[in-house]
C-alpha cells in the first residue's frame, strides 16, 4: 500500500480530459490472468527495460500489480505507470479533487515482500497520454504495456509509433482495419499478439448495464465481456512464425468471385484454399493467424492498393460482404 500526501494543485489545465474520460462506457480493467496468459510469450524482450503503463492506475491496475510483482524474474530496470485524473475520488482524497498521479518502481520490496514504490506523486496535469507531462515519461520508456481507451486507440497506437516506441496494447479486432491502423498492419510494422476473441473485463459501478455480455458477480462487481478483443504489438512472438494448416482446395463454385474486384470471396479462414495463388477476400479474424512468410497483405477494405480512393467493400452477387482483409498466398501447393 502506498499514500499519498496533499499538495496544492498546480498547472492542471481545464481542457477536455478525452473521449475516454466523458465516455464513462470506455474505461474497461482488465483481468490478471489475461496479462499473465499474454506476457508469458514476451519475457525475453523485458530484461533491462524500462515499462511505462500510461493508462493504469496503480491502485487498482493489474498491470501495475503483474509487473511489480514480476520485476525481478523479468529483469526490469524501472516500472513507470500513470493516469487519467482518478474517477473513484474517495479511495484517497478527503477533499473529492480527482487527481492523476504517477508512480516509479524499482525492485524494493518490504519484509513480507510486498512492492515499495520509490516515488509515488500527483501529475500537474489530467494524467492524459497526450499530455506534454506523460510524454516525457514516454520519452524514458523502453516498452508500453496497457490497454488505452477504445475510443484514443488510433491516438494512443500513433503516438507510440512517431516516439519509436516497443509495445503491447489491447484493442478492438476491427481497428485493424483503421486507416491509421492497417498500413502498420500490411507493411509488419506492428501486428496482433497472441490472444484474440473474448475476454472479459471489470467496469466501474456507473457503468450502464447491458442485455448481453454483463453481469454482476457476488461481490457486487460489474463485469463486461467483449467478443472482439485482441492484443496488438511489435514484439516478435512465436505464434506469428506459425504457418497456418491449409486443407480445401480451390473450385469456383465454392468461392465466387467479387463482384468489384480481382478475387475470390473466402467465408470462414478455415476455408482457405492452398492451391489458388491470386487475392482473396477473408475475415479480419485471420489476423490472428497471420504469418508474414505464408501470407502477403495485399489490402482490406478501401485500403486496398489496386482500389485507392474507391472505397472498396466486398461485394458477391450484389451482396455486400463484413470486412475482409486481401491476402495473397506466398506458398500455394501445385
Amino acid at each position: 500500500m502506498f499514500v499519498l500526501t496533499e499538495e496544492k494543485r498546480e498547472g492542471n489545465d481545464n481542457r477536455s480530459l478525452g473521449k475516454a474520460r466523458n465516455n464513462k462506457n470506455d474505461e474497461f480493467y482488465t483481468r490478471l490472468e489475461d496479462i499473465e496468459d499474454e506476457l508469458i510469450h514476451y519475457k525475453h524482450h523485458f530484461k533491462d527495460k524500462v515499462v511505462y503503463c500510461n493508462c493504469d492506475d496503480p491502485r487498482i491496475s493489474n498491470f501495475y500489480q503483474y509487473f511489480s510483482n514480476n520485476f525481478e524474474q523479468l529483469g526490469l530496470r524501472k516500472l513507470i505507470t500513470t493516469c487519467y485524473v482518478n474517477q473513484n475520488v474517495d479511495l484517497f482524497n478527503q477533499d473529492n479533487f480527482e487527481r492523476a498521479i504517477k508512480l516509479e518502481y524499482t525492485g524494493e520490496v518490504d519484509d513480507n515482500g510486498v512492492p515499495v514504490p520509490d516515488d509515488v506523486e500527483y501529475l500537474k496535469g489530467d494524467g492524459d497520454f497526450r499530455s506534454a507531462e506523460c510524454i516525457e515519461l514516454l520519452k524514458e520508456a523502453d516498452i508500453v504495456v496497457t490497454n488505452p481507451p477504445f475510443s484514443l486507440f488510433r491516438e494512443h497506437i500513433t503516438q507510440l509509433m512517431n516516439y519509436n516506441k516497443m509495445f503491447l496494447v489491447l484493442g478492438n479486432l476491427n481497428a485493424v482495419t483503421y486507416k491509421e491502423i492497417f498500413p502498420l498492419i500490411q507493411n509488419n510494422e506492428i501486428w496482433l499478439g497472441n490472444k484474440s476473441g473474448d475476454m472479459a473485463f471489470r467496469v466501474p459501478d456507473y457503468y450502464q448495464e447491458k442485455s448481453t455480455r454483463f453481469w454482476v458477480d457476488e461481490t457486487g462487481q460489474k463485469w463486461r465481456s467483449l467478443g472482439n478483443v485482441t492484443w496488438y504489438t511489435n514484439l516478435d512472438h512465436n505464434k506469428r512464425h506459425e504457418e497456418l494448416m491449409l486443407t480445401k482446395t480451390y473450385n469456383a463454385k465454392e468461392y465466387p468471385n467479387y463482384d468489384n474486384y480481382d478475387g475470390i470471396e473466402v467465408s470462414k479462414v478455415a476455408d482457405i484454399p492452398k492451391d489458388f495463388d491470386g487475392v482473396m477476400g477473408v475475415p479480419i479474424t485471420f489476423m490472428d493467424k497471420y504469418n508474414p512468410e505464408q501470407f502477403e497483405i495485399v489490402g482490406a477494405d478501401n485500403h486496398s492498393k489496386d482500389n485507392k480512393g474507391n472505397n472498396w467493400t466486398g461485394q458477391v452477387g450484389g451482396e455486400f460482404v463484413y470486412k475482409r482483409v486481401l491476402i495473397r498466398n506466398k506458398k500455394v501447393e501445385k
